[in-house]
Protein backbone atom coordinates (compact mmCIF):
# COMPACT_ATOMS: atom_id res chain seq x y z
CA UNK A 1 0.00 0.00 0.00
CA UNK A 2 1.28 3.19 -1.01
CA UNK A 3 2.29 6.13 1.82
CA UNK A 4 0.08 8.62 2.66
CA UNK A 5 2.58 11.49 1.04
CA UNK A 6 2.31 9.10 -2.65
CA UNK A 7 -1.24 8.21 -2.90
CA UNK A 8 -2.31 11.18 -4.81
CA UNK A 9 0.28 10.38 -6.99
CA UNK A 10 -0.49 6.54 -7.73
CA UNK A 11 -4.14 7.87 -8.27
CA UNK A 12 -3.24 9.89 -10.76
CA UNK A 13 -4.22 9.64 -14.47
CA UNK A 14 -0.18 10.33 -15.67
CA UNK A 15 1.18 7.35 -13.68
CA UNK A 16 -1.66 5.59 -14.30
CA UNK A 17 -0.91 6.04 -18.35
CA UNK A 18 2.57 5.94 -17.65
CA UNK A 19 2.37 2.34 -15.54
CA UNK A 20 -0.23 0.69 -18.40
CA UNK A 21 2.28 2.00 -21.59
CA UNK A 22 5.55 0.97 -19.25
CA UNK A 23 3.65 -2.94 -18.86
CA UNK A 24 2.90 -3.13 -22.38
CA UNK A 25 6.32 -2.17 -23.72
CA UNK A 26 8.00 -5.05 -21.36
CA UNK A 27 5.06 -7.15 -22.08
CA UNK A 28 3.42 -7.84 -18.95
CA UNK A 29 6.27 -10.31 -17.47
CA UNK A 30 8.46 -9.78 -14.65
CA UNK A 31 11.78 -8.60 -15.80
CA UNK A 32 14.33 -10.21 -13.22
CA UNK A 33 12.04 -13.64 -13.52
CA UNK A 34 12.64 -13.06 -17.35
CA UNK A 35 16.12 -12.18 -17.57
CA UNK A 36 16.90 -15.67 -15.13
CA UNK A 37 14.56 -17.74 -18.30
CA UNK A 38 11.05 -17.96 -15.74
CA UNK A 39 8.12 -16.66 -17.46
CA UNK A 40 6.45 -14.80 -15.03
CA UNK A 41 3.63 -12.74 -15.08
CA UNK A 42 4.24 -8.51 -13.96
CA UNK A 43 1.67 -7.30 -11.38
CA UNK A 44 4.16 -4.50 -9.67
CA UNK A 45 5.85 -2.14 -11.19
CA UNK A 46 8.19 -0.78 -9.04
CA UNK A 47 10.68 2.88 -8.64
CA UNK A 48 14.14 1.81 -9.24
CA UNK A 49 14.93 5.38 -7.34
CA UNK A 50 12.02 5.11 -4.22
CA UNK A 51 9.64 7.19 -4.34
CA UNK A 52 10.10 9.54 -0.78
CA UNK A 53 8.61 13.03 0.35
CA UNK A 54 12.02 14.19 -1.19
CA UNK A 55 11.52 12.35 -4.76
CA UNK A 56 7.63 12.76 -4.67
CA UNK A 57 7.96 15.52 -6.96
CA UNK A 58 10.53 14.53 -9.33
CA UNK A 59 8.83 13.07 -12.75
CA UNK A 60 12.72 11.87 -13.32
CA UNK A 61 11.78 9.55 -10.68
CA UNK A 62 8.18 9.39 -10.96
CA UNK A 63 7.56 8.84 -14.65
CA UNK A 64 11.15 8.41 -16.35
CA UNK A 65 10.82 5.09 -17.37
CA UNK A 66 14.84 4.32 -16.96
CA UNK A 67 13.47 4.30 -12.83
CA UNK A 68 11.29 1.54 -13.36
CA UNK A 69 10.63 -1.94 -13.55
CA UNK A 70 8.04 -4.64 -13.71
CA UNK A 71 8.22 -7.19 -10.99
CA UNK A 72 5.69 -9.73 -9.54
CA UNK A 73 5.06 -9.85 -5.93
CA UNK A 74 8.18 -12.32 -5.70
CA UNK A 75 10.77 -10.36 -6.98
CA UNK A 76 9.21 -7.28 -5.12
CA UNK A 77 9.54 -8.73 -1.94
CA UNK A 78 12.71 -9.45 -2.35
CA UNK A 79 13.75 -6.21 -3.65
CA UNK A 80 12.57 -4.52 -0.49
CA UNK A 81 13.85 -7.07 1.92
CA UNK A 82 17.20 -6.06 0.68
CA UNK A 83 16.46 -2.46 1.12
CA UNK A 84 14.46 -2.32 4.11
CA UNK A 85 15.76 -4.97 6.56
CA UNK A 86 18.05 -7.71 6.37
CA UNK A 87 16.88 -10.94 4.29
CA UNK A 88 15.17 -13.54 5.50
CA UNK A 89 17.71 -16.90 6.35
CA UNK A 90 15.59 -19.04 4.32
CA UNK A 91 17.96 -21.76 4.80
CA UNK A 92 17.65 -21.53 8.69
CA UNK A 93 15.62 -24.12 10.13
CA UNK A 94 12.96 -23.55 13.11
CA UNK A 95 12.08 -27.39 13.84
CA UNK A 96 14.16 -30.66 13.62
CA UNK A 97 12.82 -33.90 13.19
CA UNK A 98 14.16 -36.70 15.62
CA UNK A 99 14.96 -40.59 15.29
CA UNK A 100 11.85 -41.52 15.36
CA UNK A 101 10.07 -38.68 13.19
CA UNK A 102 8.71 -36.50 15.45
CA UNK A 103 9.47 -33.29 14.39
CA UNK A 104 9.82 -30.73 18.03
CA UNK A 105 10.27 -26.39 17.39
CA UNK A 106 14.22 -25.54 17.65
Amino acid sequence: MAKEFAQGFYKSKAWQRCRAAYVASVGGLCERCLRDGIVTAGEIVHHKIRVTPDTINDPQVLLDWGNLELLCRECHRKVHDGEIHKPADRTKRRFSVGENGKITAK
